[in-house]
Parts: structure tokens; C-alpha cells; sequence
């Protein structure tokens, strides 16, 4: 077996692939970062962002509808949607509630990074979970747990009265449901998405927006969804759950006008 062959300084060539021979784990921490694979919003406003780059999309000029953007970039809309909000917070783009979609900038700056995860991401996902849970909670929820929920129906009533109304009664709202079904886990993945909404930059600066416009959690869903727990009816429960998400996702995606 012939030896690998040395080097001008007399040193052998490590094998190949082989990255640490010859490095300290010292060494490696300073030289190596973990690799973050970009979501799949922040891939898009970056094409975009490169379309606007070369002229190929002009200042002034109106974007596709959304529903175009999705089937061209092969992507569902709320990653459109979503895409739009980075590009909006950077300031390349305009959205003009009732006409659409503007650029603004011939030539942006920096490619966007990762803000977090975006809005409609996590309605999606609360979608998935919460009109189950909700679901659950119509037979386990106790009559203590009824009252809370029409607490914090109250201090959402008065947080709507507010100009800078908060989201800590809806949260709260939400989170007495989890509690309801009893299940530790739920309960977990619940609180955990309400937790990455106030992480993502890009969903809090995009929900202070939509507040400014007037969008505030719905009332009327939250009574319906009490009045269906306090029946301990289960379908009705999952269908005002279901109905109050849709709700929310509808009145986020007005602040794109007609974009679609």
C-alpha cells in the first residue's frame, strides 16, 4: 500500500472529506458555523428581490396577482404572502390595501434574512391543531375553565376599546382551551406556536400593521367558540374554531388588497 504522498512542508494530505485531521476541536469551533437552511418565504423575496435588482420588475411598476406569483415560483400563496411582508419590512415594496402590489426601489440593498417564521405559517398550523384540540376540550372543559374564558372574552373587549390594543387576552383565550383538553402535549404545542408569534420579527412587525389598520381578533367567533365549549358539544366546537382561523387568515390577508 503506497503512502499518501507529502506535502511542499512536508506534512500529509488527510484523506479526503476528512475536515477535522490535523484541527484542535478549538479549531473547529472558531472556523465552522452550523449551516440554517432558508425557509422557503425568504428563497422567494430574494428572487424577487433579484427581479427588482435587474430592472426586470420596475419602480412603480404593480406586481402579478398572488395567485399568479404562486403557480409561476410553484408555491402556495401564503408564501407569497409572506415573501411580500420581508420585502415590504425592507422597503422594496408597497402594499396599497384595495389596489395591490408596488415596487419602490430599483436596486435593493441587502438580500433579505431570516425574520422568523411568518403569519400564515402559523394560522396554518394552528389550523391544523387548535379546531381538534378544541374539539377535546368540549368534553373535558370544566365549568371553573368557562368562566375564564368569558374573563378573557371581557379584556378583549377592552383591549379592542384600546388604541394600542395587545393580544394578551386572545393569547390567554386560547391557551385556557389547551389547558381544557387536559393533554400536557396539546397544551405544550399550543402555548409553544403563541410563543414563535412573538419571536418572528416578521410576524409582530406584520400583526402591528394589520392592528393599525383596524384588524383586531374577532369577537363574535370567540363567543361562538364559548357557547359551543359551554354545550360540551365537540363538532360545534371544531367548527367555530375552524371558522374563527379562517377569519383571522382572511381579515391578515386584506392588508393585500387585491392583490390576488
Amino acid at each position: 500500500m503506497k503512502n499518501a504522498p507529502d506535502t511542499e512542508l512536508g506534512e500529509r494530505v488527510s484523506p479526503a472529506g476528512d475536515l477535522s485531521a490535523g484541527l484542535h476541536h478549538e479549531d473547529i469551533a472558531m472556523q465552522f458555523e452550523a449551516i440554517k437552511p432558508d425557509r422557503l418565504y425568504i428563497k422567494v423575496a430574494n428572487q424577487l428581490s433579484q427581479l427588482i435588482a435587474e430592472g426586470k420588475i420596475k419602480p412603480g411598476q404593480k406586481f402579478p396577482a398572488e395567485r399568479d406569483l404562486a403557480e409561476r415560483l410553484g408555491v402556495s400563496r401564503p408564501t407569497i404572502r409572506e415573501a411580500m411582508i420581508a420585502l415590504e419590512l425592507q422597503g422594496v415594496i408597497e402594499i396599497r390595501t384595495g389596489s395591490g402590489i408596488y415596487v419602490t426601489k430599483k436596486k435593493p440593498r441587502l438580500e433579505v434574512k431570516d425574520k422568523g417564521i411568518g403569519p400564515f405559517e402559523i394560522l396554518e398550523t394552528r389550523m391544523l391543531l387548535e379546531t381538534e384540540a378544541c374539539a377535546l376540550a368540549a368534553e373535558r372543559i370544566t365549568d371553573q375553565q368557562i368562566a375564564q374564558l368569558w374573563e378573557a372574552y371581557r379584556e378583549m373587549e377592552e383591549e379592542e376599546k384600546q388604541e394600542n390594543a395587545s393580544e394578551t387576552a386572545d393569547w390567554k383565550f386560547h391557551n385556557i382551551i389547551a389547558s381544557a383538553c387536559q393533554n400536557s402535549a396539546i397544551y405544550a404545542v399550543v402555548d409553544w406556536l403563541w410563543e414563535l408569534r412573538n419571536q418572528s420579527e416578521l410576524h409582530t412587525s406584520f400583526s402591528a400593521r394589520i392592528r393599525d389598520e383596524g384588524i383586531h381578533p374577532i369577537l363574535e367567533d370567540h363567543r361562538a367558540i364559548i357557547e359551543a365549549l359551554e354545550k360540551r358539544d365537540p363538532e360545534a366546537a371544531r367548527a367555530a374554531m375552524q371558522k374563527h382561523l379562517e377569519n383571522a387568515t382572511e381579515a391578515a390577508a386584506t392588508h393585500f388588497g387585491n392583490a390576488g
